[in-house]
């Protein structure tokens, strides 16, 4: 896919909240912190390897 694509792909998403119904085993709920370019988030050593899912709420 090109950038220009990419590029309109980003902007035509929505910035409204929408509702996300999850069935899971554990949560956590954890502030991103920085991390050089990216954010980063430690979860625990029993996780690894594990898939989770990953929700913005603010």
């Amino acid at each position: 896919m090109e950038d220009k694509e990419k590029n309109m792909e980003k902007q035509s998403i929505p910035q409204t909240k929408v509702k996300f119904e999850v069935y899971g085993e554990e949560m956590i709920e954890k502030e991103v912190k920085s991390s050089g370019n990216s954010g980063r988030i430690y979860l625990p050593p029993n996780w690894v390897g594990h898939i989770v899912k990953i929700i913005k709420v603010e």
